[in-house]
């Protein structure tokens, strides 16, 4: 007997005679299985018969698409009609279909491709009864392949009428209604491919997104950084606190890391004489999931010798700005209805201690008191453990009351030394460090630091990282000996920053949720 659970193959039948009916029933028996097969896919393998009945293939691979949509609108649009009646035709366009109008012995088609749309037209008095029927066989979501002559319709409408037509890609799938689209926002996100296809927003948060990355990296490259490419398996986590995916090589017999941060390899690279370097990476953090995280984000590491903390804040204002102006057009960009300003010049610069005070409306005598910063922010609802000191306290209260509220741009820099195992402690005072954090929005998109380049210091600094670490703290950072023995060759002075791609791109994008800007964030998987 049959487990109980398991799925029998459902009988599927069509109502065509077709010889080709065997070719389809394996496909649609696997759309069964996944799906309830409604009547729309039946009448559209139904369709897909009569095609191949015909002699039409359903997935050709013989046409060559010769020009964009963008191509013809930006060469015919300017003509004037008397031009646009002696123009030649085009060939060789293709798209989908998104939309379908037909009148009988005529039709209206709407196509796009990634460059644009436009209307095209088809009669059966262009194209000859046989081409005729077949192309009444076409479905929303077909791929086509399309030449003509080119005209405007009554209101204007720049059109293609079609001589020639012909099918490229068969879909035996419905397109989301037109008007609604993908509305379920974790459909839109498993099903990425459908939500490029119906809405033209998400096709250019991602052409946006493209273009945020080249000119982030033209802008390093014009500054005289090498791009560069560093470990994603590590022996240890390291350049972050946080908490690390574990994998296993076969072959080394060894546990390693999915990285969290390139910053220790990068800084391998200064030890090693190169002195600007860069690296737009993928790193991996085994963390919660909200709108501003995910497990597997994207961002920019750049490290410049010779260089502080303070030089990374001028750089970063020049880098932002670029991108704004870039991208939208202005250095003020408007966020979620909120007008940011990015004009280089402009942006606040803070002490941390200044900014709990200032911003969060706590004084010294508050902040500086464990156990009443402690009871706080239990108060709160967040937790606060008696192996935390007052530093990392401080921290979380910073979250609290601080971070939210910054919402132009912000440098919070001097953070505590209990809190920065990576970075230069301040001249003037040791409990401090020449970090800053850049602040918009309510969120962080930058951390940046002088780097620490004694080896005594470092090392202490792990130590310390290591008795947090078995005190429970699994984000604490992990003792790296190759590191220190890095460090001890000699590493100039030197700053360095990462910027988070992904929340740059929902701000310049006016994207509310990370998985927005991530074409395919990680999902649970489907029941």
């Amino acid at each position: 007997m049959e487990p109980r659970d398991k799925k029998k193959k459902p009988q599927v039948k069509l109502a065509s005679k077709s010889p080709y009916v065997s070719y389809l029933l394996p496909m649609l028996e696997n759309f069964a299985l996944r799906d309830e097969l409604n009547e729309v896919i039946k009448n559209r393998a139904n369709k897909a018969c009569d095609l191949l009945d015909a002699g039409v293939k359903l997935f050709p691979n013989t046409f060559q698409k010769l020009h964009d949509i963008s191509w013809v609108q930006d060469t015919y649009n300017p003509l004037d009609e008397e031009a646009l009646s002696e123009a030649e035709p085009v060939a060789g366009i293709a798209g989908r279909i998104i939309a379908l109008r037909s009148f009988g012995k005529a039709a209206f088609m709407t196509i796009q491709d990634h460059s644009g749309r436009i209307q095209c037209h088809v009669s059966r008095d262009n194209l000859g009864d046989d081409c005729y029927k077949i192309v009444k066989k076409f479905d929303i979501g077909d791929i086509i392949g399309i030449a003509g002559s080119v005209f405007r319709t009554k209101t204007g409408e720049l059109t293609i009428s079609c001589t020639e037509i012909r099918l490229v890609t068969r879909s035996m799938r419905t397109l989301p209604e037109k008007y609604h689209g993908l509305k379920d926002m974790e459909t839109r996100y498993r099903q990425r491919y459908v939500d490029l296809i119906v809405s033209p927003k998400t096709r250019e948060i991602f052409t946006k997104r493209s273009l945020i990355v080249h000119e982030f990296r033209a802008f390093m490259e014009e500054k005289g950084f090498m791009e560069v490419e560093t470990p994603m398996m590590q022996p240890l986590a390291g350049g972050a606190q946080a908490k690390p995916f574990v994998t296993y090589h076969n072959a080394l017999d060894m546990q390693l890391f999915m990285r969290i941060a390139p910053e220790l390899y990068l800084k391998r690279l200064l030890v090693g004489g190169f002195e600007k370097v860069f690296e737009l990476n993928r790193s991996f953090r085994n963390e919660g999931i909200d709108t501003r995280h995910n497990p597997e984000f994207t961002t920019c590491e750049f490290y410049w010798a010779y260089a502080n903390f303070t030089h990374l804040m001028d750089l970063t204002e020049e880098l932002f700005a670029r991108l704004a102006l870039k991208v939208t057009g202005s250095h003020k960009v408007t966020y979620q209805g909120t007008e940011v300003d990015l004009t280089p010049g402009t942006w606040k610069r803070m002490t941390f201690y200044d900014s709990l005070e200032q911003i969060g409306g706590h004084k010294p005598e508050f902040y500086n008191d464990y156990g009443k910063v402690r009871e706080y922010i239990k108060k709160r609802g967040e937790k606060a453990t008696e192996s935390e000191n007052l530093q990392k306290l401080q921290a979380k209260l910073f979250d609290l009351d601080v971070e939210e509220k910054l919402i132009q741009p912000h440098f919070i820099y001097h953070y505590p030394a209990a809190i920065s195992p990576l970075s230069r402690r301040n001249d003037e005072n040791p409990l401090l460090t020449d970090r800053f954090e850049l602040f918009i929005t309510g969120r962080e998109l930058a951390n940046a630091f002088s780097e620490l380049n004694d080896p005594v210091d470092q090392r202490a600094r792990f130590e310390d990282q290591m008795h947090e670490r078995e005190a429970g703290d699994e984000e604490a950072h992990s003792m790296d000996e190759d590191y220190l023995r890095a460090l001890e060759y000699g590493m100039p002075p030197a700053a360095g920053e990462g910027i988070g791609i992904d929340r740059l791109v929902m701000l310049l994008c006016d994207a509310p949720s990370i998985r927005e800007v991530i074409l395919f964030p990680l999902l649970r998987p489907e029941q």
